[in-house]
């Protein structure tokens, strides 16, 4: 299965910390916000569960075919 895309709109970001905690493999604190750990991740539940946690609505998960699987709504 191809790699899906994470992005963190940093500008959108409130440095909460959920995704982190929920996704550490995935997501890194840089300073006050957050970022993605690497563009391309495995498709997997935990970066679905941090994108639809996070207060901010910063996270985007794109599959390989450009469509927006995450957040969930």
């Amino acid at each position: 299965m191809a790699e899906w895309r994470v992005t963190v709109d940093r500008s959108r970001c409130m440095g909460s910390g959920i995704c982190t905690a929920m996704a550490g493999t995935y997501f890194l604190m840089d300073g006050e916000r957050s970022r993605p750990a690497a563009e391309g991740v495995p498709p997997g539940e935990a970066v679905l569960d941090a994108a639809d946690s996070c207060p901010a609505g910063a996270i985007t998960v794109t599959a390989a075919d450009g469509e927006v699987v995450g957040p969930r709504d």
